[in-house]
């Protein structure tokens, strides 16, 4: 896709790492990298100008709720999703097939289609494969992916075949349908944690040629130690020469461990949901920021860390704000642990092209063990 190159600039020399450039229609991306989720075309409590000075480079939005409100045709008839979100940089659109395995209740899947119950009014909400790219194709994110099924980790196994195989099936029909030749359409790798099933799976993408591969199915409940054991099997079946994406993950640690296990891409919304529940990311490991410790420390939130959060503010004046319920806390750590995410990934890059991403993983592991 002439849109669409990925140049591999350096693999680490002791682990699957790799430092790259992923070039879009709105800018290059520069690998690995983490995306903030905007699910409703915002990502909550952050200015778009905040994203990009805290070092974001490219933002991830979600079909399924964007399809309910405001409706995707509103969204095109606004200018796009660029432009509807004031974001000029590279954006991901899922496909709603998440929606598949957290909305059990609200939903009804066949072998066709997914049809959801709104959350919101009750209406009906059918995705099919051709529904889900028209969908995307009207949003205009720059990389959009196909219609999968995520079934829980501990489905039996027939389940789990069967949501392969009915993943696979759905991927040539979004592959057929697919017509804009601006967007990266990826597959999508499920299997849950079975590494028969990631094999069955992949070999079932991998003839389709798509652009990019994502492994989806993971941290939905599996320990931390079997979504790294799946990614060791996953990670080396996708294409050397095509980025890799790893869905909805995660912690800090959990984008270490899958960057050392060759993936380039990365989504969640753990850094504003944490956030708004009053937990900082800092480089000593998560802080409760209503804890009564911080209650006259009149030092930054993270001494290690430049972001305008923790230049300006004390966390004496952040725990005021949450004790007190002002929507500044939330904002202001939102900044602050998004902006805490992308120096992960900088260092990590850094520790990569120096050969040295198992020795980033260790010292990373050992300044952020405490806490407060």
């Amino acid at each position: 896709m002439p849109h669409f190159q990925f140049h591999l600039d350096h693999t680490d020399a002791n682990s699957m790492a790799r430092v790259g450039r992923w070039d879009t229609p709105h800018g290059t991306v520069e690998t690995p990298a983490f995306m903030p989720v905007g699910t409703r075309g915002s990502v909550k409590g952050v200015w778009p100008h905040q994203l990009q000075e805290v070092g974001a480079q490219m933002i991830l939005a979600n079909t399924y709720h964007l399809a309910l409100r405001p409706g995707e045709k509103v969204v095109k008839e606004l200018g796009g999703l660029h432009r509807f979100m004031n974001w000029n940089g590279p954006i991901l659109t899922d496909s709603g097939g998440f929606q598949i395995f957290s909305l059990t209740e609200l939903r009804q899947l066949d072998n066709d289609k997914v049809v959801f119950k709104s959350h919101v009014d009750g209406s009906l909400l059918e995705l099919t494969p051709a529904r889900a790219m028209q969908i995307q194709e009207d949003l205009g994110a720059d990389c959009i992916m196909c219609l999968d099924e995520c079934p829980p980790h501990d489905a039996p196994v027939s389940r789990l075949e069967e949501a392969v195989d009915r993943t696979t099936r759905w991927a040539q029909l979004c592959r057929d349908s697919h017509q804009r030749e601006d967007q990266a359409l990826f597959g999508i790798v499920q299997g849950a944690t079975n590494p028969k099933l990631r094999e069955r799976s992949a070999q079932g993408l991998l003839p389709l040629e798509f652009p990019g591969y994502a492994v989806g199915g993971l941290s939905v409940g599996e320990a931390p130690e079997e979504m790294y054991s799946t990614l060791d099997v996953t990670t080396p079946m996708l294409p050397v020469n095509k980025p890799r994406y790893l869905m909805g993950v995660g912690r800090p640690i959990d984008i270490i461990e899958g960057v050392l296990r060759g993936i380039d891409l990365f989504d969640c919304v753990m850094p504003t949901r944490n956030a708004r529940n009053a937990t900082a990311f800092t480089s000593q490991g998560k802080i409760k920021m209503r804890n009564l410790k911080h209650q006259t420390d009149t030092g930054p939130l993270d001494p290690e860390c430049d972001c305008p959060t923790c230049t300006d503010y004390s966390r004496g004046f952040m725990r005021h704000l949450f004790t007190v319920g002002e929507m500044l806390g939330p904002m202001l750590l939102s900044v602050h642990n998004l902006a805490f995410y992308q120096k992960v990934v900088r260092e990590l890059k850094t520790a990569i092209m120096a050969n040295a991403g198992m020795e980033y993983r260790a010292e990373f592991l050992a300044r952020t063990s405490g806490g407060k």
